[in-house]
């Protein structure tokens, strides 16, 4: 079946927030997206981030009145996405990754470190309330859905989107605890 949606019913449905759009974008946007950033030494992870991300800057950009095509809504929405995955593989060139990967328990107490924790715990209550809550949850195994349901957002979309957004915030304030810049200055 056709199912071809004119540029500007799509971008007033991104306006409206409708879902059946958000849908429709998903499933015509996404796999040239997808392409591209596993293309471009990315994951399926990754993916998922760079499409959110794109959706977000083009709604702000329908809602602030800043869009201007100069193509077709596909091709911008793409250009978009390559400029979001460029910014993401550029930031991770800079970020120190901080998770660590335990295989077992014996391993697990080995790693433990006290300091990792302090700094972790400290940062943690700086968060927001409704950004504690989205990481308490996902780390209590609740799925997108549940979570979405729990904390009253649109749809599992919006809840990856906030757990995404909460763990950089509290990776950004890992980041620049002193105390954590000390421990990484004995560290090397």
């Amino acid at each position: 079946m056709f199912n071809k949606i004119s540029d500007i019913d799509i971008i007033n449905g991104v306006r409206n927030q409708d879902d059946k759009i958000l849908n429709w974008l998903y499933d015509n946007y996404f796999q040239s997206v997808k392409n591209h950033v596993l293309g471009n030494s990315g994951s399926n992870d990754d993916v998922s981030d760079v499409f959110q991300d794109s959706i977000i800057v083009l709604y702000n950009q329908i809602t602030e009145d800043n869009l201007h095509l100069n193509t077709d809504l596909k091709g911008y929405f793409f250009g978009i996405a390559r400029n979001v995955w460029s910014a993401q593989l550029r930031k991770k060139q800079r970020t120190i990754e901080l998770e660590i990967d335990v295989s077992d328990e014996d391993e697990a107490e080995e790693q433990y470190d006290p300091v990792l924790e302090r700094v972790i715990t400290r940062v943690f209550k700086r968060l927001k309330p409704d950004q504690q809550m989205v990481l308490n949850l996902f780390s209590e195994g609740h799925s997108y859905e549940e979570i979405a349901f729990m904390m009253d957002l649109k749809n599992e979309v919006y809840a990856r989107r906030k757990k995404y957004l909460s763990k950089e915030a509290l990776l950004e304030l890992v980041r620049e605890d002193p105390e954590y810049q000390e421990y990484l200055r004995f560290e090397k």
